[in-house]
């Protein structure tokens, strides 16, 4: 008060001579009403939340979809499909880091500082998108159309989804209204991945690859000769299905760009206004990496992603060999979607009212009784399903609280480290590279651990030792993982009573930068009178 409101009235009459104020007349003292809490409206949240559809409908499609695309549709060799995805994964990983480094580098703009990446790099992308699902004329060079064309793609939607994560923290400076949008955007992704899966999955599923009855080299030999000279019509037929499905998915794409676009505005907070330059970007890197709530934080994710990529990677093979359930894949995996996407805004209610740290036990921890059961039962696929529903359960929570967490971070960091302003996308961009880290060594893992085991490629059965394998690869490794995660976060040091203490910080911060803006627009406004 003493710098606002009081201060400045007095300072004001001491500048006006005696002559002017009239009789009768006395310094007004102009009141401030205390500032209103920014509520975001439903339809904001909705245009906020639709824009992360895009990466998980198009994550969705090439996760699953890629491979047997390379090798059955495309009829690039192995070798040359096995570099084309291990190094996308790759490269998908580095470009988080260096995409958040250029936009820490980024200035404000009309649009915005995060909303110019979006807007231009959705065009180039939906273009790499669709050339990936094309299959040249040319034999010569065509694992390298793949791999350049995967690759661009994989940055441009970088560009997309880093500066869309990082604008968690830009479209309201209320910690609540945050959380709510984050559901909302959480429910959406989910939507987007059983989007992907069944667009994908319902026009490409004219694809039928029949399996393979014997092993033996000669039979092998005849596979690839007989899939060398495919009909073209057929082959033909399937590639067409493969464009349509990758023209409607790149319509999604578009349509959720420009609502985000149109319907969601970035603000700037008053505090970070005021400062000159941002930090540049190894030291906000290094303050970051040194600031223990994040480190604790993305420890804890990093396990517990890993153990759900290892069930993502796997539960195609889990229920086509270990289970026996070639062709409910696509179904089952619709039924865990479905349940993570209803179960999403109870998990949203449950963190609001018990904790985000409670929520993390109890919501994470709750897939693992229905592996042990997947490991324990025999193949019935009735109680596949159950646990299919069930698990969905768990994956929502999976989703939807790192993203609700991470906020959290970011504002004790800003206490921490007041000048530090511009550091967001560096926190997001690095966990975006932990998480896909963490995929790309759970794609190794299984891999390797198939080859071991004597997996046979297209076989309509598999021996004992690859469906132990399976089992263990999609239920023991991952509660391994999730028991090592949940210890993890016993560290982390962030409760409802120190994110109470924060949001009460970050006001009084914001509250002061504000009545220090109000403070120079009134002097301007009286030497104007003057």
């Amino acid at each position: 008060m003493a710098k606002g409101e009081g201060a400045e009235s007095g300072s004001a009459a001491g500048l006006l001579p005696t002559s002017i104020l009239q009789a009768g007349e006395r310094p007004v003292q102009v009141k401030k009403e205390p500032k209103k809490k920014q509520q975001l409206s439903i339809c904001n949240k909705l245009c906020y939340a639709v824009g992360g559809a895009p990466y998980q409908v198009t994550g969705c499609a090439l996760g699953f979809f890629l491979q047997i695309y390379l090798l059955d549709v495309a009829q690039v060799d192995p070798l040359s499909a096995s570099i084309i995805l291990f190094v996308g994964r790759a490269w998908d990983a580095i470009t988080d880091p260096l995409v958040g480094f250029f936009i820490s580098k980024s200035s404000w703009t009309r649009l915005g500082r995060l909303m110019p990446w979006i807007i231009f790099s959705t065009p180039l992308a939906i273009i790499a998108y669709f050339l990936i699902w094309f299959v040249p004329d040319f034999q010569w060079g065509q694992a390298l159309w793949y791999l350049v064309f995967y690759c661009l793609f994989e940055m441009l939607v970088t560009c997309f989804h880093v500066p869309y994560s990082a604008l968690t923290m830009f479209i309201s400076t209320e910690q609540s209204e945050r959380d709510s949008a984050t559901a909302y955007r959480m429910t959406v992704e989910v939507l987007g991945t059983v989007l992907g899966t069944a667009i994908q999955g319902q026009i490409v599923g004219q694809a039928d690859m029949p399996c393979l009855q014997d092993h033996n080299s000669s039979g092998m030999a005849s596979d690839a000769a007989n899939r060398t000279h495919s009909t073209s019509p057929a082959l033909k037929k399937t590639q067409n299905a493969y464009l349509l499905a990758a023209g409607v998915i790149a319509s999604i794409y578009v349509i959720c760009a420009v609502i985000l676009t149109l319907g969601v505005r970035e603000q700037r907070e008053p505090y970070e206004a005021q400062q000159a330059e941002p930090m540049p970007f190894f030291r906000g890197l290094r303050l970051v990496m040194n600031h223990g709530p994040y480190v604790k934080l993305i420890a804890g994710f990093l396990f517990t992603s890993l153990a759900f990529m290892l069930v993502e990677g796997n539960f195609a093979l889990f229920c086509t060999y270990t289970l026996g359930f070639r062709n409910e894949f696509q179904n089952l995996l619709l039924a865990i979607m479905l349940s993570a996407t209803l179960t999403i805004p109870v998990w949203q209610w449950f963190l609001t009212r018990f904790g985000k740290k409670t929520a993390v036990y109890i919501g994470i921890s709750s897939a693992v009784p229905f592996l042990i059961l997947m490991a324990l039962m025999e193949s019935n696929l009735i109680v596949t399903y159950v646990v299919a529903v069930a698990a969905g359960i768990s994956v929502a929570a999976a989703f939807l609280l790192p993203w609700s967490m991470l906020p959290d971070v970011i504002d004790d960091f800003h206490l921490k480290q007041p000048q530090s302003h511009g550091t967001e996308p560096i926190f997001f961009s690095f966990y975006v590279f932990f998480t896909k880290f963490a995929s790309g060594v759970s794609l190794g893992i299984s891999t390797l651990s198939l080859d071991f085991a004597g997996y046979q490629t297209r076989g309509c059965s598999q021996q004992s030792s690859v469906k132990f394998t399976l089992k263990m690869l999609v239920t023991m490794a991952p509660i391994v993982l999730i028991l090592l995660g949940l210890l993890l976060f016993k560290l982390y040091p962030i409760d409802e009573e120190r994110r109470r203490q924060n949001k009460k910080a970050l006001q009084a911060l914001r509250d002061e930068a504000s009545s220090s803006g109000c403070s120079d627009t009134d002097s301007t406004e009286l030497a104007s009178i003057l």
